[in-house]
C-alpha cells in the first residue's frame, strides 16, 4: 500500500539550505518557499514525492483550506508536529475547505485529496465543526423555491430527530392564535404553496434542569423587501436572509453533537417577505408579541419584526444565554465589511470572551455599540416604535437597538444577550471559505457557550 505522501512548510532560508538537489525543480517551478505558494516535488522515477508549503509567518486554520481544493487526488500527511490545538484548526481548515455544493450540478464533482489527520487532532471535534458549517453552508446556498419556510422546519425537525430533540412548528393562521402576530404580518402575503406559508420553528434538547442556552435565528427565506421592494441587485442574493436560522441550527448541531450539558432551546420564525395585496404597507401598525405597537417605516425592515416576536418568547424564559444570529443590515457590511460578524451585547464580560474566542477560533466579530441616545431615532408619532430609524446613519445600531426592546422581560432583567449581525456568505473565494453561504461567528459562539457550561 503507497504510503501518504508528507507536506512540508519551509521558509526561504530552508529550500536553499535543505533541498539544494532539487535547486534546478524549484527554480524552474518559482518556487522560492513564500508564504501561499506550494510546489510538487517528484521523486527520481517521476512520482510526487512531496509537497513543499510556504511556511506562513502565522499558522491558522485557514492554511491549508486552499491546498485541500487543489493538490492531486492523492492521501496526504503532515511532516511537521504541531500542537494539539493547531493539529486541530489545521485539519478543520482543510475539511472546510473541501466543501462543494453540487445539488443541481448534473456531473460528478471532481476527486479530492485526503489529509491522514495527526494523533493528537481532535477528530470528533473537527466532524462536529465540520459538519455543522457544511449544514449552513448548504442550507443557505439552496435557493428559496427549494428552502422556504417548510424546508426550514423539515431541516430543524430531521436535526431534532437525529439528537433526540423535540420540535413543534406553529403554521400559518395558528401563529395569530398562539400570539406571533408579527411573525405571521411579514409572512401572511406569500400563500402560493404550503412550503411559503410562514412558520416559528420552536426546538428544545437537554436537561431541563441545565443552564438555558436559547437562540433565535432570523429565518427570512427570500426577501423581496415587501412593498418597499427591493432593486434587482439588492435581491439577487436574498435567498441568503434565512442566514441567521441557518447558523443556529448549525450551532444548535454543534452543541448536541458534542454534549454541552445545557437545556437548548432553537426559536425560528421562518418567513418569505413577499408581495400581495395582502401584505403588510408601510405606516401600519402592528402589535407585537410584547404587546409593543410598531409602526412600518419601511417593509424591507421585517427581519427585525420577525425577531422581535421570537425574543420576546425567548426571554420570557429567563435563560442564562440569548443569542440571535441575523443577517439583519447592509449598514453592518458597510461599517465592518462582508467577513466579519458585528456583534452587539449587553454585557462587556460576554462580549470581551465572545471576541477573544473569535479569535481563537479564527473566526472575527466585531463589537458595535448600542449607543442609547440612537434610541430616540426609533420613535414614532403614532406607536411605540417604528421598524425604521429617523436617519440613514447608524443602522446596524438602531436595529440592535430595536431589538434590545423584546429582550427586556422583567423575568430576563440583567441576563446577557448577544445580536449577531452578518452577512452569512462569502461574497469571494478565500482559502477554506468558498464563495456562497457561510457560518460566520458560529465556532466562536459555540466556544464561549462550551466555555462557560462545560469548562474542560
Amino acid at each position: 500500500m503507497p504510503s501518504n505522501i508528507p507536506l512540508h512548510f519551509v521558509d526561504e532560508a530552508q529550500v536553499k539550505r535543505e533541498y539544494v538537489n532539487q535547486a534546478v525543480w524549484l527554480e524552474m517551478s518559482g518556487f522560492t518557499g513564500q508564504p501561499g505558494s506550494y510546489c510538487l516535488v517528484p521523486s527520481r522515477d517521476g512520482e510526487l514525492d512531496r509537497v513543499l508549503v510556504g511556511k506562513p509567518k502565522t499558522f491558522d486554520t485557514w492554511t491549508l483550506g486552499q491546498l485541500a481544493a487543489t493538490l492531486p487526488a492523492q492521501k496526504y500527511e503532515l511532516a511537521d508536529e504541531f500542537s494539539p490545538e493547531m493539529a486541530t484548526k489545521l485539519c478543520l481548515g482543510w475539511v472546510l475547505g473541501q466543501y462543494r455544493f453540487t445539488r443541481y450540478k448534473q456531473t460528478d464533482a471532481d476527486a479530492l485529496p485526503e489529509l491522514d489527520f495527526p494523533d493528537n487532532a481532535d477528530q470528533t471535534y473537527i466532524t462536529a465543526a465540520a459538519e455543522a458549517t457544511y449544514l449552513v453552508r448548504d442550507l443557505v446556498n439552496t435557493p428559496a423555491l427549494d428552502m422556504g419556510p417548510q424546508h426550514l422546519a423539515e431541516a430543524a425537525q430531521l436535526l431534532a430527530g437525529r439528537f433526540g430533540a423535540e420540535c413543534k412548528v406553529i403554521v400559518g393562521e395558528d401563529l395569530l392564535a398562539a400570539n406571533y402576530p408579527m411573525v405571521y404580518a411579514v409572512g401572511k402575503a406569500n400563500n402560493r404553496a404550503n412550503t411559503q406559508i410562514p412558520r416559528l420553528i420552536d426546538m428544545h434538547w437537554g436537561d431541563p434542569l441545565a443552564p438555558k442556552v436559547t437562540l433565535v435565528g432570523k429565518g427570512v427565506c427570500f426577501d423581496t423587501g415587501g412593498l418597499n421592494m427591493k432593486s434587482s441587485a439588492g435581491m439577487k442574493l436574498m435567498k441568503k436572509d434565512m442566514g441567521g436560522s441557518a447558523q443556529v441550527l448549525g450551532l444548535a448541531k454543534m452543541i448536541m453533537q458534542l454534549g454541552v450539558p445545557i437545556r437548548l432551546r432553537v426559536l425560528i420564525p421562518a418567513v418569505e417577505n413577499s408581495i400581495a395585496g395582502n401584505a403588510t404597507r408601510p405606516s401600519d401598525v402592528l402589535t407585537s408579541r410584547q404587546g409593543t405597537t410598531v409602526e412600518i417605516g419601511n417593509t424591507d425592515a421585517e427581519g427585525r419584526l420577525v425577531l422581535a416576536d421570537a425574543l420576546s418568547e425567548a426571554s420570557s424564559e429567563s435563560p442564562d444565554l440569548l443569542i440571535d444570529c441575523a443577517t439583519l443590515t447592509g449598514a453592518a457590511r458597510v461599517a465592518i465589511g462582508t467577513e466579519v460578524a458585528a456583534l452587539f451585547c449587553n454585557d462587556d464580560a460576554t462580549a470581551q470572551a465572545l471576541l477573544q474566542a473569535g479569535e481563537q477560533q479564527d473566526d472575527p466579530l466585531w463589537r458595535l455599540p448600542l449607543h442609547e441616545p440612537y434610541r430616540a431615532m426609533l420613535e414614532s408619532n403614532v406607536a411605540d416604535l417604528n421598524n425604521t430609524s429617523s436617519t440613514a446613519y447608524g443602522g446596524a445600531i438602531t436595529a440592535a437597538l430595536f431589538l434590545r426592546e423584546f429582550v427586556r422581560h422583567p423575568a430576563f432583567e440583567a441576563k446577557p444577550w448577544i445580536h449577531i449581525d452578518f452577512m452569512a456568505y462569502n461574497v469571494r473565494s478565500l482559502p477554506g471559505r468558498p464563495e456562497g453561504g457561510e457560518a460566520m461567528g458560529m465556532r466562536s459562539l459555540f466556544a464561549l457557550i462550551q466555555s462557560r457550561f462545560a469548562p474542560q
